[in-house]
């Protein structure tokens, strides 16, 4: 009953603030139907240019709106379009063409330090969705996917931009094809546009159409765009072959594969995409930041598979899907082991079968989106350790991942969303289903906003089904200076969505609010500055008590120099942290404590910038102290090479944990935990195209419980001096592990990439934990170092293009 009226409640409520919007803009532009497309490379020299409207007046968009460009520093663009693609010439005026930033990198990576153009692109013309299409300054080209609240940075499509340079400015070319983008199926197409000019040198960003950004989103102030229409663009069908060769030593063993795959993509119709991997090979996935994990949580990792990072908008709604979770490490054992039966190496990772995604939005601007993929059977050897026999045992079955989402959008700033996520395992095992109702909606005036989900998760475990529910409201104000929210947090004792989502915690009832006050506009002295407090009072919700009140306040300064700096200041009462125990019911009280760090961040135009900030925490009637440093010192030698040091630095001393449960007694440990986390990256580009990257990460830290101070936890959650053996489970620890990843990436056509790359990396874990960071470093070299050599190329292939090809050829 209690989650039935739950789900009504929410679904009253957004009915009852549910108010229509109209578009905020008042700009437009035509579309020009050309029948002799231009040759993309830059130079905007092609005849049919010279015949089409130029349209400019651009706006100041940062660091404020207000003001008028300034002379000798104006934007035109014009826009054309056939049965193909869409074309846009972009003119770049510069008053000192030398200054324009133009340090180069690779596709998508626009944090340096160049100018760039963005087109955005909307093609529901709905205030809501957008693509982005954009070229820098040195020709590095560059595309997202804009949603609510939401822009997918891992989104990548195949399109043509170029640029060039003289001594009036610079100027970009585009060719968008169809195939990239996602339109309804009708005559007369409505479409919004926007452009962003992005300037290093001068420390401003102009728009097209004007933006007010007091209040509402950027997409909703788009220009519309007329004339387009009667558009038959080809089939969208592309193939995305790839090969790979691996070749892997490590103790001596030389190993060597060659894998060969494809991904594909289909336009089922000018709205809907299918995206299939078929037999996929992500050994060249980036490697994970593993640390030593002290925790009672799971150790989870962002996603590194290009596959489950491009075009995931539609099925991240709710954040109820972990794309970590398909092929990852096997569920475990599906049969008890004998009483001298033990498991030498577990396996890592499950393999992925194949994994297909359908998404894309009708003329009514409803989304939907279906994902599917399959895990293979997972087995791995037990050995007896008396006899020496060894047998197979499964480890995870044929698992098959589902997800489904309707997302309807309306009123030009709102949405609802259902999701179902579903996980069947072959055989009786474990089965999970988990829905969720996701709302986002604004008024008319974009002065209030409430958003939320409410989730209902269902696993189907040996002994029986198991519901949870968990539900999340805010409401904020959206205009203005001045703003606030309120939220609640709800989550029962049984929800749980972790096997094709994450939640690392259930049984709370949580309220937090919020104030804040930012400038939208400069003054003499700052760009910006914003102030935020944050109040949060959290509670378990089985049995009804108090966990934690925490208080924060933070600030942050951006100087016209573009130098930042900030900081924050927060306060802690008396956690009572019901996981840390590992014992249901049972919980670990951490004492009241205060806290901040304050931060500099210096103006990354210089060729030397550095970031650093410096912070401790401080717990009252306990001798707890943290203290951290982290320190990013970054020098670009030249446009073309760049490289960026890390160093995180931290002490937590006098820190207590749980360490073991001895007949049913929690023993808790008090320990120094010291951290050092070095990184390096760095690239040498020798153009848009090609490049080299290296990239470094060393992390340590040890675990100190030598001065041999240990408790027994008490029923209130207190602590009472206890003996406790560290002979057979020695609790000190000496982590270090070292990755290295040294590449060459050409990208030798549209689309089509070759990557050579060599990779080495090193582990030990001891108890060596009063050793330091040179005498940990020369433990870990004593290891074995695993070497690997992978080359992978994909190559694009057009079908409309492959047709065009073997017409000719017969």
């Amino acid at each position: 009953m209690n989650l039935r009226r739950n789900f009504l409640s929410i679904l009253f409520f957004i009915s009852a603030i549910t108010i229509s919007f109209s578009q905020v803009s008042k700009r437009s532009v035509e579309a020009s139907r050309i029948t002799n497309s231009p040759k993309i490379d830059g130079t905007l020299d092609d005849v049919i240019w010279n015949s089409l409207p130029k349209y400019g007046n651009f706006n100041m968009l940062d660091p404020g709106t207000e003001g008028d460009i300034s002379k000798g520093y104006e934007t035109e663009f014009q826009l054309a379009y056939d049965d193909k693609a869409v074309y846009v010439a972009v003119y770049l005026n510069d008053l000192d063409p030398d200054a324009i930033a133009s340090q180069f990198s690779q596709r998508d990576d626009i944090n340096v330090q160049a100018d760039y153009i963005a087109i955005a692109l909307n093609t529901y013309n709905d205030g809501i969705n957008e693509t982005r299409f954009g070229i820098t300054s040195a020709g590095t080209i560059f595309d997202s996917k804009i949603s609510i609240n939401n822009e997918d940075l891992g989104y990548n499509v195949v399109f043509e931009g170029r640029m060039s340079k003289d001594a009036k400015g610079w100027y970009a070319e585009f060719k968008i094809p169809y195939r990239a983008l996602r339109f309804p199926e009708i005559e007369v197409q409505d479409w919004s546009i926007n452009l962003y000019r992005k300037m290093i040198h001068i420390n401003e960003t102009h728009s097209f159409a004007p933006i007010d950004n007091t209040k509402g989103k950027r997409t909703q102030y788009n220009a519309s765009i007329s004339g387009i229409r009667n558009i038959n663009p080809p089939t969208r069908l592309t193939l995305f072959p790839f090969a790979q060769g691996v070749v892997s030593n490590f103790e001596g063993e030389t190993e060597t594969s060659i894998s060969a795959g494809m991904d594909i993509k289909y336009g089922l119709s000018d709205s809907f995409t299918l995206d299939a991997t078929l037999i996929p090979d992500f050994g060249q996935a980036a490697f994970d930041n593993v640390t030593l994990n002290l925790g009672p949580f799971e150790q989870t990792f962002s996603e590194q598979r290009q596959f489950f990072k491009e075009g995931t908008e539609l099925f991240n709604k709710g954040r109820i899907f972990f794309s970590r979770r398909v092929g990852n490490r096997p569920s475990g054992p599906l049969e008890e082991l004998g009483e001298h039966e033990v498991i030498d190496e577990f396996p890592k990772r499950v393999q992925l079968l194949n994994a297909i995604k359908v998404s894309g939005r009708t003329q009514e601007n409803l989304g939907i989106g279906i994902f599917n993929a399959i895990t293979e059977r997972t087995f791995t050897a037990v050995r007896d350790s008396i006899t020496g026999t060894i047998r197979e045992v499964e480890v995870e079955p044929l698992t098959n991942y589902n997800i489904v989402v309707l997302d309807q959008q309306f009123n030009d700033n709102s949405s609802i969303s259902l999701i179902n996520t579903n996980v069947v395992r072959d055989g009786h095992f474990r089965d999970a289903n988990v829905t969720a109702v996701v709302f986002d909606v604004s008024d008319k005036e974009n002065t209030y906003n409430t958003s939320g989900r409410a989730i209902v998760s269902n696993v189907n475990l040996a002994t029986g089904n198991q519901s949870g529910l968990r539900t999340e409201l805010d409401i904020a104000s959206t205009q203005g200076k001045f703003r606030y929210r309120v939220g609640h947090d709800f989550a029962n004792t049984t929800f749980d969505i972790n096997d094709l989502g994450l939640n690392r915690t259930n049984n709370y009832n949580n309220f937090v609010a919020g104030l804040s006050y930012e400038i939208f506009n400069p003054t003499k002295t700052f760009n910006k500055y914003r102030f935020q407090l944050t109040a949060r009072h959290s509670r378990l919700y089985k049995p009804s008590v108090q966990t934690q009140n925490y208080i924060n306040f933070n600030s942050f300064f951006v100087l016209p120099t573009r130098f930042a700096f900030g900081g924050n200041v927060s306060w802690d009462s008396k956690r009572d942290d019901y996981f840390e125990a590992r014992v249901a019911g049972r919980f670990v009280s951490f004492p009241e404590s205060v806290g901040g760090r304050v931060w500099i961040s210096s103006d990354f135009r210089k060729k030397f910038a550095l970031d650093s900030g410096l912070g401790c925490r401080v717990a009252f009637d306990d001798p707890q102290r943290q203290y951290y440093i982290d320190f990013s010192p970054r020098y670009r030698f030249s446009d073309k090479f760049n490289m960026i040091l890390r160093s995180d630095f931290s002490l937590r001393n006098k820190n207590f944990g749980y360490v073991n449960i001895i007949d049913d007694e929690v023993i808790l440990g008090q320990r120094n935990i010291t951290s050092l986390e070095n990184a390096i990256t760095a690239s040498y580009n020798f153009d848009p195209y090609k490049a080299i990257n290296f990239r470094f990460r060393n992390f340590w830290t040890t675990v100190d419980y030598t001065e041999n101070i240990f408790f027994e936890l008490n029923e209130d959650g207190t602590r009472q001096l206890a003996s406790y053996d560290t002979t057979d489970e020695d609790p000190n620890a000496n982590f270090n592990i070292w990755n290295l990843d040294l590449s060459y990436t050409w990208r030798f056509a549209p689309g089509s990439e070759a990557t050579l790359l060599y990779r080495n990396q090193i582990f030990n874990n001891d108890n060596e934990s009063t050793v330091n960071y040179t005498e940990s470093l020369g433990s870990l070299f004593d290891q074995e170092i695993q070497n690997t050599v992978s080359l992978r190329v994909t190559y694009f292939i057009d079908y409309n293009n492959l047709k065009t090809f073997l017409k000719k050829d017969s």
